[in-house]
């Protein structure tokens, strides 16, 4: 049976529409898994959307509608991105999903049973934006001497009947946790901010609400309704069966790899683990904080009307241009920042010029010369398979760049081969060889086809729509058999390709909501 592999993102706050930011972790995110799928692994994909709390509540009060009407419509559109975006997930979650109520209300009694939770009244400091409680000393002072959450959001004083989860109960084992596994939080900016944060003292969380009914309700406690993060967290284990202990559950926890937005690893980091540790649930075994996607270098925000639609953007420039650039150009874990001119340079440079061309010259060359056969296998040349080692060593490094998070490091070794595949075919010159050394022509144009077909093969997580255009033009199953082995036995047969199509066209620059 094939080892099991649970990647997650963050389910998605449904009171807007979608950015740019949840677009970019849902593509980080299926590509890991299209990824460990292509290494053999049983993958478990899970991404939704996060639809309980106050701000949905008063988000749907100010248009007229109810919360669950609000939750539909906005959901639809994250699903929707999914969609469009060809993330390959296998459950879109949401929280409203009556499975996920019954989730949530198990874990609530698992915290009971350890007596984690206790009733009392919460004076403080919340954030409705961020659907989080702050401390005194967290606070900052903004414009008109309103109190800032350290997001920047404004807090207002909230008293009211609330349970409380023994947070304080948990300091010690938290950072025993962090010290014992040091990669459970990743990058280390974020590992040393949490650190930090859980070494400044914790104090027990405020985990119901009584203010508004949007929400799980707290069982045997009429009025109350959770905390949204107690539910939104409880999602990962709501996606594989969870109260059932067996069946998927036994199969896939503890999850792999939670991918989240740098400004909620608090939640998932100090709150998940103790959660999950007073239920009596194995921890995930690592939660890695993205950065942020800035346009132009700037936050994006509704107020300064510089949000861009990543949909808007897959329709001007191409879904796999979008999703190559992102992983590319962003380096995994920062911040990166992404504008027009920027994803036009990218796209053009690496796919259109670079491996879109040398794919097309090269079976058009073949289609053309050789009435679509592949070459026969010619005079060899210590040239040849130098090139084709390079692409193996390339597949080695991209593969372990990949297990580690290193997107960005993958794919530059990618370019390296595809670099190298360029300088080949330039100083082999098979143009040239077509009446001077058919025979050394055949042996060019076989090394090249290969190496495309590799190529195309290690890329294929990343713009899986084009990597399969393309070899979709070379082998009818692309994916069935290693490089040498699938060419000797198709050559042997006379096997012939079509005329090729351009599948990495010259991007030009168009005008954006950017």
């Amino acid at each position: 049976m094939a080892d099991p592999y649970y990647i997650t993102t963050a389910i998605h706050y449904p009171n807007g529409k979608p950015h740019i930011g949840h677009a970019y972790e849902m593509i980080a995110a299926d590509a890991i898994a299209r990824f460990q799928r292509q290494q053999g692994r049983d993958v478990r994909f899970m991404t939704g959307t996060d639809e309980h709390g106050l701000k949905m509540a008063q988000t749907a009060r100010a248009r007229d509608m109810s919360a669950r009407q609000l939750a539909d419509e906005m959901s639809a559109h994250f699903s929707d991105m999914a969609r469009d975006l060809n993330i390959s997930y296998d459950r879109f979650i949401r929280t409203s999903d009556t499975d996920h109520y019954a989730a949530s209300q198990a874990i609530w009694q698992a915290m009971v049973d350890r007596g984690d939770l206790y009733l009392d009244r919460y004076e403080g400091w919340y954030s409705v934006r961020d659907e989080a409680f702050y401390e005194e000393k967290e606070l900052s002072e903004g414009e008109g001497g309103v109190k800032l959450s350290p997001q920047g959001t404004p807090v207002e004083w909230t008293a009211e009947e609330t349970w409380f989860f023994r947070l304080s109960n948990y300091q010690d084992r938290l950072l025993e946790l962090y010290d014992a596994q040091p990669d459970f939080i990743r990058p280390e900016r974020s590992r040393n901010e949490i650190v930090s944060f859980v070494k400044g003292g914790l104090t027990d969380l405020s985990v119901s609400r009584t203010s508004f009914d949007w929400g799980v309700p707290v069982p045997g406690s009429p009025g109350h309704v959770m905390y949204v993060w107690v539910d939104a967290l409880t999602n990962y284990l709501t996606g594989i069966g969870y109260p059932d202990l067996d069946g998927e559950l036994a199969r896939y926890w503890p999850a792999n790899l939670h991918l989240i937005g740098k400004d909620i690893t608090r939640f998932h980091t100090v709150y998940w683990p103790a959660f999950l540790m007073s239920a009596g649930i194995e921890l995930p075994r690592q939660v890695f904080a993205h950065g942020f996607i800035l346009n132009r270098g700037e936050k994006m925000s509704k107020s300064t009307g510089n949000v861009v639609d990543p949909i808007e953007l897959a329709n001007l420039y191409g879904v796999d241009a979008l999703r190559y650039f992102l992983l590319r150009e962003v380096n995994f874990g920062s911040d990166g920042s992404f504008s027009d001119e920027a994803i036009v340079t990218r796209a053009n440079a690496d796919l259109a010029n670079s491996f879109g061309n040398l794919a097309q010259r090269t079976l058009a060359f073949i289609a053309k010369n050789l009435d679509g056969a592949l070459p026969q296998p010619g005079r060899s040349d210590p040239a040849d398979a130098e090139l084709l080692a390079v692409v193996a060593a390339t597949a080695a490094e991209f593969r372990t760049a990949f297990d580690e998070l290193a997107i960005g490091q993958a794919l530059e070794a990618w370019m390296r081969a595809v670099f190298a595949c360029n300088q080949y075919i330039d100083v082999q010159a098979p143009w040239a060889l077509r009446k001077s050394d058919p025979d050394r022509m055949h042996a060019v144009l076989g090394t090249l086809v290969r190496a495309i077909r590799d190529l195309a093969i290690i890329i294929w997580p990343v713009i899986p729509a084009s990597a399969e255009r393309l070899l979709a033009q070379i082998d009818e199953k692309p994916l069935n058999m290693a490089g040498s082995a699938w060419y000797d036995v198709k050559a042997a047969q006379g096997y012939r390709i079509d005329p090729p199509t351009g599948v990495f066209p010259r991007l030009e620059l168009k005008d954006s909501a950017a």
